[in-house]
C-alpha cells in the first residue's frame, strides 16, 4: 500500500476515536457520510489488517457474452464496483441443449456445468445462487445483507448464475442462500448486468 495512503488512514484513525471498532461500509450513503471514497475504518486496527478485511466478490457464470452492449454495461458497472470492492468475474464453459432435451439429458448438462462452477468456489466462501424460487429483496436489503456478511467476516462472496436450464443439484447444495430478482424469467446473459447494477 502506498505510504500516503497509509498517512491518510492513520491521521483519519486519530481524528476518529470515538468510531466502532470495526465497521465495513458498503453502500454509498454511509461513504457519503463519512466523507472520502473510503469504504472501511477500523480504529485502532492497522491500514494493512483493514485491508484483509475488505470484501471479495465473485461471480461465476455460465457461457459468454457476444453481444456487444451487454459486455459494455457489464464492463462499466464492474469499474464501478471496483472503488468499492474486489471483484472478479468468471465465465465457465456452457454445455449446447439439444431441442427438446429431456430432463435426464438436462440434468447432465447442468451436472456437467456445475463441476465446472465448483472448481472456482472455495471452502470458506459464502454462496449466494440466483434462482427463480429464491427470497426476493429490495435493493437496500440486498445492500445489508452484504453490509453484514462483511462485518460477520464472511471475506469472500460468491453469486453464481447458472446457463439457460439453471443450475444443477451439486451447486445448489452448496448454496448458502437462494436469491431471486424476480418471478419473471429473464435472459441469463442479462442477469449478469442486473446483479452488477444492484450490488
Amino acid at each position: 500500500m502506498a505510504n500516503e495512503d497509509k498517512k491518510d488512514f492513520n491521521a483519519m484513525l486519530q481524528d476518529n476515536k470515538d468510531m466502532p471498532k470495526f465497521q465495513i461500509i458498503t453502500d454509498v450513503k454511509s461513504i457519503e457520510k463519512y466523507g472520502g471514497n473510503k469504504m472501511y475504518f477500523a480504529p485502532p486496527i492497522a491500514y494493512d489488517e483493514v485491508m484483509k478485511k475488505i470484501p471479495y466478490g465473485k461471480v461465476i457464470t455460465v457461457g459468454k457474452i457476444k453481444e456487444k452492449y451487454l459486455r459494455d454495461a457489464i464492463g462499466e458497472y464492474s469499474k464501478r464496483l471496483s472503488k468499492y470492492c474486489k471483484l472478479e468475474i468468471i465465465e465457465v464453459a456452457d454445455e449446447k441443449t439439444p431441442e427438446r432435451a429431456s430432463e435426464v439429458v438436462e440434468e447432465s448438462i447442468r451436472s456437467k456445468e456445475g463441476e465446472r462452477i465448483l472448481k472456482y468456489i472455495k471452502e470458506d466462501a459464502y454462496v449466494i445462487t440466483l434462482e427463480i424460487g429464491g427470497k426476493q429483496l429490495a435493493s437496500e436489503e440486498l445492500a445489508d445483507k452484504i453490509e453484514q456478511l462483511g462485518i460477520q467476516g464472511k471475506s469472500q462472496i460468491v453469486f453464481i448464475i447458472g446457463g439457460s436450464i439453471g443450475l444443477g443439484k451439486e451447486v445448489l447444495k452448496k448454496s448458502n442462500y437462494a436469491l431471486s430478482f424476480s418471478k419473471m424469467t429473464f435472459p441469463h446473459q442479462l442477469m449478469r448486468v442486473i446483479l452488477l447494477e444492484q450490488i
